[in-house]
This record gives structure tokens, sequence and C-alpha cells, in this order.
């Protein structure tokens, strides 16, 4: 059984005299609890209204196309704002960034609830990217300053499962809420206030450690190292890969086999719960034994192996089965990546380099469609196989480098 850690390796400390003393530690658990909170309504910033799309294309007379928009402008826009709060976090701290961050996401997502016309929901949903990026940024570099080694991992770990269980729930709640009107489904980004105000009581105060001290390497120069660009586009092609299951698998299975909207769910769900539980449990047991790069490489070639078995497998247990091992493979990737991150980042500028990685795992989505849509729409399934081959080929990679 896994002995978790009750200690913080690293706290922030307040900025005040020469010789500030540290606070008291608050529970780690506490503080694991609200971080887990606040990424789960980050990486819901989507799922939350995904299942009422179709009823705000019809309510608003729509085309598919402008439908499209809607769903994508956050992912952008979260990017973007994960690369600039990634470059002040070290300024302005991790925390006030959350904070500030949690209380525009339910302003700002909120506002989608009495948007009169496309473009004033285009615009909400523009401005919860911009929150959802400050959100993951904050979020993640809090976290990424509390542990080391192992124990770092094991909270990465939990972190992408906390992610991955989110986007199980909250397309249901969203969903329940839709079946009234759809407009009530926005009111769940509200949800960031009270994370908000409890992120306020738990979260250490102050600068993060490490603020004060000049360093030699900035973000930029750290950016310019082979391995950090490697892992960052290693990230945006995970995300990338992510976003092929998400979008085509439900496309495909509609179109072989008609199946209803309810299978399709249960088949990204278990993608999710796939992820929930390998991150959760497995990821940092994995890291330990092959190290991140061969438990990365390992990732991969699962995510390829599911990918490559979408277009001949139609029976409803084998795609749960799929869908279940493409999670696997998937909660293995992403917490080793971040991990790798810190753990080639200086204290003083972690927070800023896994904010920056947040964001490329971001942009990854965004660009997905652009890469993989011409392909669906001319090839149909080849997307598959072509999405297999470059997860087997950057996992070949990472097992050669490892």
């Amino acid at each position: 059984m896994t002995t978790v850690h009750k200690q913080p390796v690293r706290s922030e400390v307040p900025d005040v005299g020469p010789f500030p003393s540290p606070p008291p530690i608050r529970q780690s658990w506490q503080v694991l609890a609200v971080l887990m909170m606040a990424g789960c309504l980050s990486s819901a910033a989507g799922a939350v209204v995904a299942p009422v799309f179709p009823e705000i294309v019809e309510y608003f007379g729509l085309s598919s196309r402008w439908a499209g928009v809607l769903v994508s402008t956050h992912t952008l826009t979260t990017a973007l704002a994960s690369l600039v709060f990634g470059l002040l976090a070290r300024r302005l701290g991790s925390v006030r960034i959350l904070l500030s961050s949690l209380v525009a996401y339910a302003v700002f997502g909120g506002l989608g609830a009495i948007a009169n016309g496309f473009w004033g929901l285009l615009c909400s949903r523009a401005l919860v990217g911009v929150a959802s990026g400050g959100i993951g940024a904050g979020s993640i570099g809090i976290l990424s300053n509390l542990y080391d080694g192992e124990a770092r991992t094991r909270m990465m770990g939990y972190a992408t499962s906390a992610l991955a269980t989110a986007t199980v729930i909250f397309p249901i709640l969203g969903g329940w809420l839709g079946l009234y009107h759809w407009r009530l489904a926005f009111w769940l980004y509200g949800l960031g206030l009270p994370v908000a105000v409890v992120g306020l009581w738990l979260l250490p105060k102050g600068r993060q450690r490490g603020a004060n001290i000049p360093q030699a390497d900035g973000i930029g120069s750290i950016l310019k190292r082979s391995r950090v660009l490697v892992l960052l586009l290693a990230l945006a092609t995970a995300s990338a890969i992510f976003y092929v299951v998400v979008v085509y698998a439900p496309l495909y299975l509609k179109q072989a086999i008609d199946a209803s909207s309810l299978l399709n769910g249960f088949v990204l769900a278990a993608r999710s719960v796939g992820a929930a539980v390998i991150a959760a449990v497995g990821a940092a047991k994995v890291s330990k034994k092959l190290g991140s790069g061969g438990a990365i490489a390992t990732g991969f070639l699962l995510m390829a192996l599911s990918l490559a078995t979408i277009p001949s497998v139609l029976a409803p247990s084998l795609m749960l089965i799929a869908g279940l091992l493409f999670g696997l493979g998937f909660g293995l990737v992403m917490p080793n990546f971040y991990s790798a991150l810190a753990d080639l980042s200086p204290d003083s500028q972690r927070s800023g380099v896994l904010a920056i990685g947040t964001g490329c795992a971001s942009l990854g989505q965004f660009i997905s469609p652009f890469i993989f849509g011409p392909i669906w729409a001319g090839a149909g399934t080849q997307v598959f196989y072509l999405a297999a081959a470059i997860a087997a080929t950057v996992g070949v990679l990472n097992w050669i480098r490892r």
C-alpha cells in the first residue's frame, strides 16, 4: 500500500522581512483537494456545455460550421492564456493567478446563460478559455512546487485522474440541466466561486519560493533546450491524437453501426475511466520501473494499438475495451510529461514552464481538426491509422531515448 506524503516538499514563503519564517503548512490533502477541484473545472470548460450545443445551434439558427467554432474557441484562448500566465507566474505568483482565474471562470462562464446572440456566446466561450488557461497554469504551478521526485509524479497522476473524471461527470450534469433549458448548463461555471473562496482560505500565501533569487536561466533559455522542446511538441501531439478519438470515433461509429449517443457516451467514458485509473494508481509505479521515458513510450504505444483497432472493432463490448486501452495509455503519458518538464526546470521558473506545457496541450487540441479533419473527409477511417502511426512513432522514439 502506497504511503501518501503528508508534508509538501516546497512551500510558498511570504515576502516579509529579511529572514522570513515559513507559514504553517496546511495538510497536503486539503491543498491537493482544492487543486483537484480547480483542475476539474478547467478540464470541463468545454464538457460542461457540449451536450447542449445542438440546442444552441437550433435556438440561434446556426450552421454546423459556426457550431464547430463555438466548440473549439475556448481551446485556442486557453492555449494562448496558458503561455501568458506561464510567463507571469514568477512575478504574480501561482496562487494569485489561480484564485483570480477561478472568479473570472465563474463570471465569464455565467455570461453564456444570458447571451442574446452568437457573438455574445462566442465572446463568453473565448473568455472562459482565458480563465481556464489561468486555472491550469496556477494549479499545476502550485502542485509542482509542493512535491518532488516520485511524489510529484504521483500527484501529477492524481491531477490527470481528476481531470479525466471531470470529463465523465460534467457532461452528464450539463445534459441533465439542459433537459430543462440549455442556458441552465452555463450556471455550472459558477462553481468556480466556491472553489476560489476555499482556495483563498487553504492555499499558501506569498510569492513562490525562488521568486527573489536571481536565475542565470530565464524561461527563454529553458525553452531553447532540445529536451524541453521535444517534450512540449510531444505534449501537443498527445493532445491532438486525443482529439481524434473524441471527435472522429463517435462519427465513425454512427456511420458504421448507427451507434446511439448513449453508446458513444459510454465509449468516451471508458476512455476517461481508463485515464483516471492508471493516472491515479499506476503512472508513478510505471515511471519508477521504466523511467519517465519508458512510461511515456508505453502510453503512446497503448494509444496507437487502440487507434488501430477502431475501424475493425464494432462489437460494443470490444469498443469499450478499446476505449479503456486508449485511456490507459493517455493516463500514462500526461502525468509523466509534466513531471519530466518539472525536472528540467529550476524552482523559480517551474510554474511558467509547466503552464507553457499546458498551453501546448490546448494548442494541440485546437489544431487537431485542421490536421485530421481533411483526412477524415477524404479518406474516412484512414485517419485512425494515421493517428496510430504518429502515436507509435512517438512511442518508439521515447523508448529509444529513455
